[in-house]
């Protein structure tokens, strides 16, 4: 990706992933270790983080890699399950939609760009009333707040219909979606594999690359180095919209 797409990028960017698992964590790690390199000052936010890993969570994976300090959780759960059952069988009581908003729009106030990951697909709860990350990014998005959206995904076979239905109500919501990723293109692709990248990127979504399988086992130093490299642009200009409610 060039300096100038970089920059270009909104002031907030939401990496939702067509489901768990699909490398989320890691684009964003690239995504700020990019946009640092380049001289953008960013923040990361992760409304949930339902279990960890190694004691640790997916904001300190992506300050570990990417090098930046300002990352943040609306709350930590223990347990790696769905934020609303993980809560439940915690007995904790997960932020208000109100609170995740004020929360992102305190860091965009403050930052060229902030990250925010959701936890899973886009439409997992992540609220006792039902909220998910696509009314995380309706309320955070209206009025003056540009924000974007990128899909995170797989290349494996089932990866273009989770795509498509994730486009799609991204879409049906009125939310800007900036492109699609592939979260870890395997070292060896079969067929299917190639195949499914072909498609992904001759649609209409702009196609921002793919990270190489175990991107995020490197040294951070060659992480950042390299992380600009893995996201292009697609083949078209992004269109940053202001979502008005």
């Amino acid at each position: 990706m060039s300096d100038t797409a970089l920059k270009s990028l909104p002031g907030v960017v939401f990496v939702t992933g067509t489901d768990t698992g699909v490398g989320k964590t890691i684009v964003c790690a690239a995504l700020a270790g990019a946009l640092s390199a380049v001289g953008r000052t960013v923040a990361y936010y992760k409304p949930i983080q339902a279990g960890l890993d190694d004691g640790g969570g997916d904001a300190d994976r992506v300050r570990w890699l990417a090098g930046i300090d300002d990352v943040h959780e609306g709350i930590r759960l223990p347990y790696p399950m769905a934020p609303l059952a993980s809560a439940e069988r915690a007995g904790m009581t997960l932020p208000s939609l109100d609170a995740h908003v004020t929360a992102i729009r305190r860091l965009a106030a403050g930052h060229d760009h902030t990250l925010v990951e959701g936890a899973g697909g886009v439409l997992v709860g992540l609220g006792e009333q039902g909220q998910t990350l696509a009314d995380i990014a309706r309320a955070t998005g209206a009025g003056a707040h540009v924000v974007g959206t990128i899909v995170v995904c797989r290349a494996a076979l089932g990866t273009l219909n989770h795509t498509e239905l994730t486009v799609e109500a991204l879409g049906r919501r009125g939310i800007p979606l900036l492109g699609l990723v592939i979260g870890s293109w395997p070292d060896a692709p079969t067929e299917v594999d190639l195949s499914n990248r072909r498609y992904l990127s001759r649609q209409l979504v702009p196609f921002l690359g793919a990270l190489p399988e175990q991107a995020g086992e490197l040294d951070p130093y060659d992480f950042r180095a390299a992380a600009s490299g893995w996201l292009g642009w697609g083949r078209r200009d992004v269109d940053l919209i202001v979502h008005e409610p």
